[in-house]
């Protein structure tokens, strides 16, 4: 019989280390993102790096893997890229603020997405015949892949080909007389704090505290809101030295590495002492509660009317969990022979595939479309967690 006060144990633990791993992951990318703009990398690399970034996802998957649970890092990682879509995309389409307008994304958004579906019907491919494949050089292969993606989206935002998501301001630049106009918005944070700033340059992908990265330049705007003072500090924030913000991120680190060390080893006393399925728990469980933020950033970016985001959070951590995290799996998990690599069926590949299919139409349809296949998205997304569960 399953001891209830360690079960209690794991439960508390694990949900604890859920807030604390969304801290580290906060703080570690944005003062990465602070410090990478102080020593003069590219904006749009930072964007890249921030935006669409899954790191708290790659530290889960690589505590499994020290523990020697293999298929709970590949079920966190499939639930994950599923959630993305089913769960979160499709609650920012549900919630998304028209204005009477249509819902149209733009050409970039577009792209990304097709980017998305290609990615995801190969990697699905390779899951479904992986026992026939050499897992290290597959792994190596994705893993090549993801450094590829970031390097030619960087080079086809530097030679215009597309935009930066929500955060090119091309146009501002190129034309003298838009940066004089500003219009007033008001911008969601984390924890439901709204704050009114200037759109005098829009960086609407990245998280609140990554735009003082990237308005470094910006003339400061003097405000009596403490939230506007953290979207466009004045010179005294500003002149916070790269000590501070290097101790942050190291903060931010130590927090990600010691909440994932946390969170994984609580999954694991609670599929041995429930005897869930471990693959099934990290589709389901892990996979849920790890893009907690992925569903808030779509709802609220929905109901503040920025489509872009919604598609640049779900393409670029979907990208980030089928390349980089797979390929970490596969490298790593390649010679093990204990825990043998899960074999995933129809329901769980034709789920991931079909849920990029319908994210493909959405965005390329648009208006009341979209909506309706928003809605679809969430009941069978609603329809595959029971599946699992009851299978």
């Amino acid at each position: 019989m399953a001891n209830i006060d360690e079960i209690l144990y794991s439960i508390a633990a694990f949900i604890c280390a859920l807030f604390v791993l969304e801290w580290g992951a906060d703080k570690f990318i944005d003062h990465t993102a602070i410090l990478a703009k102080r020593t003069g990398l590219p904006e749009a690399l930072i964007a890249l790096l921030t935006a669409g970034a899954e790191w708290e996802e790659l530290a889960v998957v690589i505590f499994s893997l020290a523990r020697g649970r293999p298929q709970l890092a590949y079920g966190n990682v499939i639930g994950s890229a599923i959630a993305n879509v089913l769960g979160a995309f499709s609650l920012g389409l549900l919630f998304y603020k028209t204005d009477g307008e249509d819902l149209v994304f733009d050409r970039s958004s577009r792209l990304y997405t097709a980017v998305q579906l290609a990615v995801t019907g190969v990697v699905a491919v390779l899951l479904f015949l992986q026992e026939r494949l050499n897992l290290r050089i597959a792994g190596a292969v994705l893993i090549t892949a993801f450094v590829v993606y970031v390097i030619s989206i960087f080079w086809a935002i530097r030679r215009g080909l597309v935009a930066a998501p929500e955060g090119s301001d091309s146009d501002s630049d190129s034309d003298g007389g838009s940066d004089g106009s500003s219009e007033n918005h008001e911008v969601s944070h984390p924890d439901g704090s709204l704050a009114a700033h200037s759109t005098t340059r829009n960086y609407g992908t990245l998280h609140e505290p990554v735009v003082e990265a990237l308005q470094d330049r910006e003339p400061s705007i003097s405000s009596n809101s403490d939230n506007e003072r953290l979207l466009f500090p004045d010179k005294s924030a500003r002149r916070k030295s790269l000590l501070y913000h290097l101790g942050y991120l190291m903060a931010g680190f130590v927090a990600l590495t010691l909440s994932a060390y946390v969170l994984s080893h609580a999954a694991t006393t609670l599929v041995t002492a429930l005897g869930i399925n471990e693959a099934v728990f990290g589709l389901v469980i892990l996979s849920i509660a790890t893009t907690l933020p992925e569903k808030l950033i779509a709802t609220v970016s929905g109901l503040r009317g920025y489509s872009g985001i919604m598609v640049a959070n779900t393409v670029g951590s979907n990208i980030f969990l089928l390349t980089l995290c797979l390929g970490v799996i596969w490298v790593s998990a390649g010679n093990q022979t204990s825990q043998p690599s899960p074999t995933f069926g129809i329901l769980e590949l034709g789920t991931m595939v079909l849920s990029s299919v319908a994210m493909y139409l959405a965005v390329g349809i648009g208006g009341r479309v979209a909506r309706v296949l928003g809605g679809v998205m969430l009941v069978a997304y609603c329809a595959f967690v029971v599946a699992e569960i009851m299978t």
